[in-house]
């Protein structure tokens, strides 16, 4: 179904539409950098603690009686676990997700609280996620809601960015936002035409990156080193997404784990904020210099589940 189905503008205004109903809408908080307000949308103060809400909730309540009594797959290491999981306890649909046994406990424990299901994967030893995630799909006759390769996910994350418009009264110039597999970046291009949306990945998962320098869908490497953004550890990009990336994102970023650190206490100390890393990966390349500010930009601080000792961690230090 997702495979005849293209994400729209007008779906993400009805995916707007229907999380209006539901959530309120979430701060854009206004930060001073280099004497520039840039405009920060805290989406880790959703219920879940990430933007991953917006599109679980449009995907799920688009499925048909027969779909939600059968059930659904998610494939996360943790955010959009907490999504599919709360719109599923809310819906009345029973949820299963593979999550990596290297993901936070704090997301485990999360999605577990829930309702949900977690059938674990072993990332670091090479399992494929995909896999296991059809092969549960096939056994139980279950839809499949991935994480950013689906239409109405991605159309689901682009009501961020109708927030953002409507909070400013109008569109920004630019948006920053964190990219794992492109479902955000490409819903925020769908609603916001008039914006350059900039995705922003950590250093050695810049998948997107180079696929968008590169022109065609590049993989990660099977050596990538270990990264503390657990959220945007995505292998790579699916067609869905790249289509409207290349469109739409002039280029895209990457930022080291001592850049998104300092994004992270920076977010502490004047939003009063707790941002997880990934979370705070499009912040870390502004604080960082590496993009030139428009008139009005916008970034997404997209996350705020991490283990409490990790945070205080980051906090206390000075690197």
């Amino acid at each position: 179904m997702t495979e005849s189905r293209q994400p729209t503008a007008e779906g993400v205004a009805l995916a707007a539409a229907k999380v209006a109903q539901i959530l309120p809408k979430t701060p854009l908080l206004p930060l001073e950098v280099a004497g520039r307000t840039i405009w920060c949308k805290a989406e880790s103060l959703q219920p879940v603690g990430a933007f991953k809400i917006r599109g679980a909730w449009h995907r799920l309540t688009a499925l048909n009686e027969d779909e939600r009594r059968r059930g659904v797959v998610g494939v996360s290491s943790g955010n959009h676990a907490q999504g599919v999981a709360w719109a599923a306890a809310r819906l009345g649909i029973p949820a299963t997700i593979v999550m990596p046994t290297d993901a936070p406990a704090v997301k485990l424990a999360n999605t577990r609280a829930l309702g949900a299901e977690v059938v674990l994967y072993d990332r670091p030893g090479g399992e494929d996620r995909d896999e296991v995630s059809a092969r549960l799909c096939e056994q139980r006759g279950a839809t499949l809601v991935h994480a950013y390769g689906d239409p109405w996910i991605i159309e689901g994350q682009g009501s961020a960015g109708i927030e953002i418009a409507e909070q400013l009264g109008r569109q920004p110039d630019l948006i920053l936002a964190p990219c794992g597999g492109g479902g955000l970046t490409a819903g925020l291009a769908l609603a916001c035409p008039d914006a350059a949306i900039v995705p922003v990945e950590p250093e050695g998962w810049d998948d997107v990156c180079r696929s968008l320098a590169s022109g065609t869908i590049q993989r990660i490497a099977a050596d990538a080193p270990p990264t503390p953004c657990d959220a945007l550890q995505t292998p790579v990009t699916w067609p869905i997404n790249f289509a409207i990336l290349q469109r739409r994102c002039p280029f895209g970023l990457w930022i080291t784990p001592a850049e998104i650190r300092a994004a992270q206490r920076l977010a502490f100390s004047k939003l009063h904020l707790v941002i997880e890393p990934g979370g705070a990966a499009a912040l870390a390349a502004v604080l960082a210099g590496k993009v030139e500010l428009a008139e009005t930009t916008a970034v997404v601080l997209s996350g705020g589940n991490t283990d409490a000792a990790a945070f205080a961690q980051v906090i206390a230090s000075d690197d």
